[in-house]
């Protein structure tokens, strides 16, 4: 093989990483820590990738974070917890490097930069079953002030419009009653205070809130290690081939604003650029097709790395065993661009007493109460590209639903934009979304009967801890899970799979190395994040299954970059 073009190079460095998102940045961080000479490279104008959007929890089993929340967890117990998940789908080489590094990889980044979580005491694994832990496996950022970035604060991609308030406010799950009744006591309204004041202070210098939660604090605190370690960070400049010396990958064509730049990568060429993302091909080679167009990802999230490593290596991609994709139920808004306003329904909603799911014949398909991979799974497993989520008025005032916040705010707004439909009877609102009525009454009837007993006989819903954490214990039902749905009027909302993050993907071996069709490694060359393929196969233990991963084998790529004699 021959090098795409020739030298000199433009550039040269020890490691070079392609994406800033969680998994990039974390290997090009740990490369700094580790001595290597790194640059990274983005394609937009800003850190985060999918992750600055997400809820930012880190899965990760056995570390002295969960033994100081006191819920010790060991690799051994999660282990045992994905071989039950994930049974003979292969992979075992893969899980067992993410469960001996994980631990440490937050050991190293904790001790050597501004990365901070803290375990969650109750955070229930989405499966039950042998190892199967309530709290300890997820790792939850630690808020962080987007300040301390300076300047370089614009640089840190914001959350969704749908999620932050007020021209930019981030919001904890735990303080949304608060701002909701800031009135109904004396904590709510010092919350309230509190939060807005803050926000008031923070935007007469910044164009949003700089309180970041979440996602966005864990990619604040990552980009803010790196700046602090030097690391150099190419905006707008997105890979555009690979530099070779025979089989050997020696570094890459990087795009930027100047014009092409040749940089060679004496250790290895990292590539994390977020996966399938909003590639038309590989979303045709690999997706069903019930699942539309439409990504989680950033538009700017066009399959790179993943379509330029097969192209011109021969890398080979993975569809990921069970499903392609992670995936979650989304409502859709319209919002006079070219992307609708997405709504994910991952817990706020779907699990609480009185609420149920069906496609078009008007019949429920899953457990509601499941993960949001699992419910998206079933429905397409059931062949359906859509669903509707039915309830009654009570429930939009208790919980809300979807865009609709609980006490029904934003409701009359959303129901003039077409959001969701109401009617006054089931067989009107039926007829309004286009599905079976009589099966809509016979489902609606079910579910009330279920309600009294507290048992979902045809899908269990309720019987998992998850499923129960998730539910509404005080709701006075047998199941917090299971509800009637009462009189109307009654609303129905659509919902859509939509991926969250890649399952496909580059096939590499336990130190992140990119494999070819033969499984050999191509020398120079590793992936992480959600460019390389899953290494839970296609199924969804537990919170942060993308993250943790993605961080640790970032980890790894760099250590095994530092190590390598050549």
């Amino acid at each position: 093989m021959q090098a795409e073009l020739p030298e000199p190079v433009d550039e040269t460095v020890d490691l070079l990483v392609i994406g800033a998102g969680a998994g990039g940045m974390t290997a090009a961080l740990t490369g700094a820590i580790a001595g290597l000479s790194v640059l990274l490279c983005e394609k937009t104008g800003m850190v985060g990738g999918t992750t600055a959007t997400s809820g930012g929890t880190a899965w990760i089993p056995g570390t002295a974070l969960a033994r100081a929340a006191g819920v010790p967890d060991s690799a051994e117990d999660a282990a045992r917890f994905l071989q039950y998940v994930v049974g003979n789908r292969g992979g075992d080489a893969l899980r067992a490097a993410f469960l001996a590094s994980g631990p440490a990889a937050i050991d190293e980044l904790e001790k050597n930069s501004e990365v901070r979580f803290t375990a969650s005491a109750a955070h229930p694994d989405y499966l039950d079953g042998p190892g199967a832990a309530f709290g300890g496996r997820a790792l939850a950022p630690v808020e962080f002030d987007g300040r301390r970035l300076g300047a370089d604060f614009a640089r840190v991609r914001p959350p969704r419009d749908v999620f932050m308030g007020l021209g930019g406010m981030m919001v904890g799950r735990a303080e949304l009653a608060a701002l909701l009744r800031p009135l109904a006591s004396a904590g709510n309204l010092g919350t309230t205070l509190r939060m807005l004041l803050g926000h008031a202070r923070a935007r007469l210098r910044h164009r949003r809130g700089t309180r970041l939660l979440m996602g966005n604090a864990l990619v604040g605190r990552l980009y803010l290690s790196l700046r602090q370690r030097a690391v150099p960070v190419w905006f707008d400049s997105p890979i555009a081939g690979f530099l070779r010396e025979g089989d050997r990958v020696t570094g890459a064509v990087i795009a930027t604003p100047s014009g092409p730049r040749r940089v060679r990568a004496r250790r290895g060429v990292v590539l994390a650029t977020g996966g399938i993302g909003w590639s038309p091909a590989l979303r045709a080679q690999l997706f069903p097709r019930e699942i539309g167009p439409l990504s989680q990802s950033p538009v700017s999230t066009t399959g790179d790395g993943i379509g330029l490593a097969a192209d011109r290596l021969g890398a080979a991609v993975d569809d990921g065993c069970d499903s392609p994709a992670l995936w979650m139920p989304c409502s859709l808004l319209p919002n006079g661009g070219d992307v609708p306003s997405i709504w994910p329904h991952i817990l706020l909603d779907r699990a609480k007493p009185g609420l149920i799911a069906v496609g078009r014949n008007g019949r429920r398909f899953v457990n509601e109460s499941d993960s949001y991979h699992d419910f998206c799974t079933g429905l397409i497993r059931a062949g359906l590209s859509e669903a509707w989520l039915v309830v009654d008025d009570a429930f939009v005032r208790r919980y809300g639903l979807g865009m609709v916040l609980p006490g029904g705010r934003g409701l009359g707004r959303l129901l003039r934009r077409g959001y969701l439909t109401r009617a006054a009877m089931l067989p009107a609102l039926a007829a309004a979304i286009g599905v079976d009525a009589a099966a809509l009454e016979e489902e609606v009837a079910a579910n009330n009967r279920c309600a009294e007993t507290g048992v979902d006989t045809a899908f269990g819903r309720g019987t998992s801890v998850m499923n129960r954490f998730n539910g509404d214990p005080e709701a006075g039902t047998a199941n917090p899970c299971i509800g009637p749905i009462g009189a109307g009027p009654f609303y129905a909302l659509r919902v859509v799979p939509i991926d969250l993050a890649g399952s496909g993907g580059l096939r590499i071996d336990a130190d992140a190395g990119v494999l070819d069709a033969a499984g050999r490694r191509i020398p120079g060359l590793y992936a992480c994040g959600n460019d390389a393929s899953s290494i839970f196969r296609g199924t969804y233990p537990g919170p942060g299954t993308t993250i943790g991963p993605a961080m640790v084998f970032g980890w790894r790529a760099a250590h095994a970059a530092a190590a390598d004699p050549a």
